[in-house]
């Protein structure tokens, strides 16, 4: 099958081709999916798109005039895709729905690690041979409260690493796994109760009309003084805007994000020699309290390894009329 791969990244270039040896044909194209680049996709049966791609409504009717009958996600969010347009339009679309959960799991607990003890500001300060510790303290984990927003994989495994550093545990979530919150020691709780009384809080929610903006002025306003919240999830529940207020008034205390909002078109590319033209993520780089990575938790070897297998399987059950476990269908019907 020939396969056009929008926003094809070197560091998964490697991993794709290989997974889609004797399969697949691909033709990478470093743009990401818009209106306008739709047309590089014309005579190939399927598309291969990335996070922050466009699969909206118009762009999907643009591919189904070139002859595109499938799209394949590498990834498992699918906020980004119009299921209902590819469903009328007969385009069948698969995702990602697990590569890793231990490679966000980490980078969470990573970003924690590294706002409570100061890691970036230590080590730059030592390269400029300033050995002091003023402004380095932190706290201990031992004995925090931290709150998980989301106990689906990645959720889970947060919740079992901070347990690990004999921290309480609160979670939240639509649907309960009693049990699993049983043998692990966690306590499920109401989401204003795990706002109101964490002292760090987790996000790792999917992105939906449900959770767009979970965390605003309201919310941040209930939490402890100097609260920390991380986001690894989806940028859209989190209001920028307001976390900006929280920041400045020190309601919150450290602010780790690895998604954010506006992120499209901005994370994933080299902006080092441009003018920065989003106001709002620069405001927040001028805070010495919070620390932004570029949506990389996912990036582990292991990750990228089974992101392009499944994404392969997944073209293959398509072109041999497999059912695909991992194909999403629109049920809102």
């Amino acid at each position: 099958m020939k396969v056009a791969v929008f926003s094809a990244h070197k560091f998964e270039k490697d991993y794709l081709l290989e997974a889609a040896k004797g399969r697949h044909e691909l033709s990478m194209f470093e743009p990401s999916l818009t209106a306008t680049t739709a047309a590089l996709a014309n005579d190939y049966e399927a598309v291969c798109i990335f996070v922050n791609d466009d699969a909206s409504a118009e762009v999907l009717q643009k591919l189904s005039s070139n002859g595109v009958k499938y799209l394949a996600l590498r990834s498992a969010g699918f906020n980004h895709v119009d299921l209902k347009t590819a469903g009328k339009l007969g385009i069948k679309v698969a995702r990602v729905p697990d590569y890793s959960p231990y490679a966000v799991a980490e980078h969470t607990v990573a970003l924690m690690l590294a706002l409570n003890r100061k890691l970036l500001k230590a080590h730059n300060r030592i390269r400029d041979l300033n050995f002091s510790l003023d402004g380095l303290t932190g706290f201990d984990l031992n004995g925090k409260t931290v709150g998980i927003i989301g106990t689906g994989k990645i959720g889970k495994l947060v919740a079992q690493i901070m347990r690990g550093f004999n921290c309480k545990v609160l979670v939240f979530d639509i649907y309960q796994d009693t049990s699993w919150a049983t043998d692990t020691g966690v306590v499920y709780q109401d989401l204003d109760y795990v706002c109101e009384h964490s002292d760090i809080i987790s996000l790792h929610t999917p992105l939906n009309e449900h959770t767009q903006y979970i965390i605003n002025r309201e919310r941040i306003n209930k939490m402890k003084k100097n609260v920390m919240i991380i986001n690894t999830s989806r940028g859209g529940l989190i209001n920028t805007k307001d976390i900006i207020l929280g920041l400045k008034d020190g309601q919150i205390g450290y602010l780790g994000l690895d998604v954010y909002e506006e992120e499209k078109g901005l994370f994933f590319e080299d902006h080092s020699n441009d003018i920065l033209q989003d106001d709002v993520i620069a405001r927040l780089m001028t805070f010495p309290n919070v620390l932004i990575t570029s949506h990389q938790a996912f990036l582990t070897d292991t990750a990228l390894q089974n992101i392009a297998e499944t994404t392969m399987g997944n073209l293959t059950c398509f072109e041999k009329n497999i059912e695909c476990k991992n194909e999403l269908i629109d049920k809102s019907a």
